[in-house]
């Protein structure tokens, strides 16, 4: 028998699980994107399933409810100047870093596809949680602990977090606009989220200046005619939340900062106004963590040793806290009173003269010119000051034009200041949470604001079984076809994005700018106004109309596949005004993909070169949708005659408006041979095998679902000879759940 030393030798370097070495070098398995780096991923549909979610059978919202607002808030104030040993706090509060936490948790929002936002807590997880500009944001989840083990499953990690910035700002003497909890924590990292396109190593990443590389993720250089960031990204750098303080590629430019900022800054749908007031704001407390050299510091959470427990940054010199702390390499406060709200940020920059210096961990900073001028307080060190400190990117506020006028009319009226940084972080820590009916708890803020996607209260009592019942009937006497009202309703309902809950049906703004002008939806605009008729006769709201007459598209698509079924219809909905709808923040939704609908804008493949389903995958993820789900979808829409310009392309059957299995037969059937129409491989013809005669179009949107392994073995399920009534039952499923994607007001979620 092997004794277990020579049994060892010879599993060394044999693990089954293909990396994570005790000891050793890590080695890791390829992964099927590794072996496959084309290939569609489709699992990204199954993220955060329920499967991993241990509170999944739980009633958050009543949980929530219950809790005593007042008392977590105080446990929360006391929390702030309770300062413990492994962590002490600056200046004897712990606010400003919390304040921190919770700006970092909100910031990671962008406007272009939803993404990011306090929502889910996603800081919590790689990648974000090790992300060099989020240094140390371990430490202050830890530091709450405490609070969130007190109330559990009642408090999510998401809305504690926010919270704790709230009541850290009120703590120093802010007045903020209010609070909405409702947030619900996720419980995987997120790897289908794009952030990027570059691929530095995380243990490379030590300092601003190791993420130089822009030129992947920006077209041309700052003052550029062609200077822009890559669609749909929001921070200038990897694994910055906005930009680097110290400029662009940490070169020192104010100016080029200022660039940086108003389109990073707009890309998580801030304007001028609000982002003065939030970096202004912002950096009116606390101060900025540079004592120890970059290259001293550990590992981020995600990388650092088994023993380190979930935390990172290791930092070896002296306490490693306190007067050592590393966090972005730059050293030093804005402001004389660090812990109290004024205007001492706005006073400072523009009373005083700055020059260019360097903080002990050696990066690009500056101070003020007169020795004279007041100092900080050390954080720690009873008697010590410090120079005052400005970044790079506060710099930039005092030398843009249109950034300066904004700080001068601050500096002038400090109330107007404080009214404006009170909003702007509202709609910071609120902005991915969708309509105001998913904010819970007695501090929501009474107001409407334009970026809640606000709607009027209903002119129409609710619609009885009576009055659906006549409102279907006039639609099936409009003279409409099913296909154009199926695609109207699906039209209105497909804008919904789960990742920011906004778009949907509700409010019928496929009838209002920009939407009605996109030319995805031309094909709605004369069905529109025939069911405006239906509405205004019937006593009800369009958006209600425009639903059910999806509903009996659908019935009367069933019937004539031989399925009788009756579709859910849920009134309630109302019709939005044009001054509720933003009409700038509303054109990120319209889309340059859509393979529901067949959709690809004008030359697409060729500037991008990236493949449309990959698209039409992230939108189905967005939509919130399963891999069968998708399916069902596509197939059915396809049958009901739902491309933007009413084309054939994927419409397999000769009886368009029938709920049909064709389109699933046609993909699964060996009859056929596709062949390519084009140079590009975007378009493409359905061949009969004997004849060589093309007997129907495609597009890559219509193939992918007979060519990727998963999404070809759903379509076998539907494809089936026993699959009609299965098939009509599952897409009246998904038809519905799409037309429910926004009715929070009777939903929970």
């Amino acid at each position: 028998m092997t004794d277990y030393a020579e049994y060892s030798e010879v599993l060394e370097g044999a693990c089954p699980f293909g990396g994570n070495r005790i000891g050793g070098v890590e080695t890791s398995a390829p992964t099927l994107s590794d072996w496959y780096p084309d290939r569609l991923r489709v699992e990204q549909l199954h993220r955060n399933g329920a499967a991993a979610n241990p509170l999944s059978d739980d009633d958050y919202s009543a949980a929530f409810n219950s809790i005593d607002l007042a008392e977590l808030k105080a446990d929360i104030r006391h929390f702030m100047t309770t300062s413990v040993p492994w962590w002490p706090s600056d200046y004897g509060n712990y606010a400003p870093q919390m304040i921190r936490m919770a700006w970092h948790s909100a910031g990671t929002y962008r406007i272009a596809d939803g993404r990011g936002g306090a929502g889910e807590a996603m800081q919590r997880f790689a990648p974000i949680s090790s992300w060099w500009d989020n240094g140390n944001t371990d430490k202050s989840r830890r530091l709450l602990w405490p609070i969130k083990k007190k109330y559990g499953s009642s408090l999510s990690w998401a809305d504690l977090m926010i919270l704790t910035g709230n009541v850290a700002l009120e703590v120093m003497g802010f007045p903020t606009t209010g609070f909405g909890g409702g947030r619900r924590d996720a419980w995987e990292a997120d790897d289908a989220t794009y952030w990027g396109p570059e691929y530095i190593a995380m243990t490379d990443v030590k300092s601003y200046d190791d993420m130089v590389i822009r030129g992947d993720r920006w077209t041309g250089r700052p003052g550029d005619a062609n200077y822009e960031l890559e669609q749909p990204l929001a921070a200038s750098h990897q694994s910055l939340i906005y930009v680097n303080p110290e400029g662009p590629e940490a070169n020192g430019d104010p100016a080029a900062s200022a660039k940086d900022i108003r389109i990073t800054f707009g890309r998580m749908a801030m304007n001028d106004v609000e982002t003065v007031a939030l970096i202004a704001g912002g950096h009116a407390f606390g101060k900025s963590h540079g004592a120890v050299a970059a290259d001293r510091i550990g590992a981020p959470p995600e990388m650092a040793p088994l023993e380190a427990m979930g935390l990172g940054w290791h930092n070896p010199e002296g306490s490693g806290n306190a007067e050592h702390t590393m966090t972005n390499g730059i050293e030093g406060s804005w402001t004389q009173n660090p812990t109290q709200w004024d205007n001492s940020y706005l006073e400072n920059l523009f009373g005083l003269e700055w020059e260019q210096t360097q903080s002990p961990a050696g990066a690009s900073q500056w101070k003020p010119v007169d020795a004279d001028a007041p100092k900080t307080p050390d954080a720690h060190l009873d008697g010590v000051e410090h120079p005052l400190m400005m970044m790079t990117s506060d710099i930039a506020l005092k030398v843009d034009p249109v950034y300066r006028e904004i700080c001068e009319s601050f500096l002038a009226d400090f109330d107007y200041f404080t009214r404006e940084f009170s909003k702007a972080w509202y709609k910071l820590t609120h902005r991915d949470m969708g309509p105001k009916s998913r904010y819970l708890g007695p501090e929501v803020a009474a107001e409407d604001f334009i970026w809640q996607d606000p709607l009027p209260a209903a002119e129409h009592g609710p619609l009885s079984d009576a009055d659906v019942t006549r409102l279907k009937q006039a639609v099936l006497d409009s003279g409409l076809s099913v296909s154009d009202l199926a695609f109207t309703a699906f039209s209105s309902a497909v804008t919904y994005r789960d990742t920011d809950k906004r778009g949907g049906a509700n409010g019928a703004r496929i009838a209002l700018a920009p939407q009605k002008d996109w030319a995805i939806n031309a094909r709605t605009v004369p069905v529109v106004a025939k069911l405006r008729e239906v509405a205004e006769a019937g006593g009800a709201s369009l958006a209600d109309v425009i639903v059910l007459a999806g509903c009996v598209a659908v019935e009367q698509a069933a019937a004539a596949a031989g399925v009788q079924v009756t579709v859910p219809f849920t009134p309630g909905r109302v019709d939005a005004t044009q001054d509720q709808t933003d009409v700038s923040q509303f054109e990120w939704l319209a889309p340059v993909v859509d393979g529901f609908r067949n959709y690809v804008i004008d030359g697409y493949t060729s500037i991008t070169g990236m493949a449309p389903e990959r698209v039409f995958l992230d939108k189905a993820a967005q939509l919130g949708l399963s891999a069968p789900e998708w399916v069902v979808l596509t197939g059915g829409l396809r049958a009901l005659g739902c491309n933007h310009d009413g084309s054939g392309a994927g419409v397999f059957t000769n009886r368009v408006g029938t709920l049909s299995t064709d389109f699933f037969d046609a993909l699964t059937s060996m009859d056929y041979e596709w062949h390519a129409a084009d140079d590009d491989a975007t378009s493409f013809t359905l061949d009969d095998r004997e004849s060589g005669r093309p007997v129907f179009q495609a597009t890559r949107n219509d193939l992918v679902f007979g060519s990727n392994a998963q999404l070809r073995g759903i379509a076998e399920v539907y494809a089936g000879d026993d699959a009609q009534e299965r098939f009509v039952r599952d897409f009246v499923a998904v038809w519905d759940k799409v037309m429910m994607f926004d009715r929070y007001d009777v939903k929970v979620g």
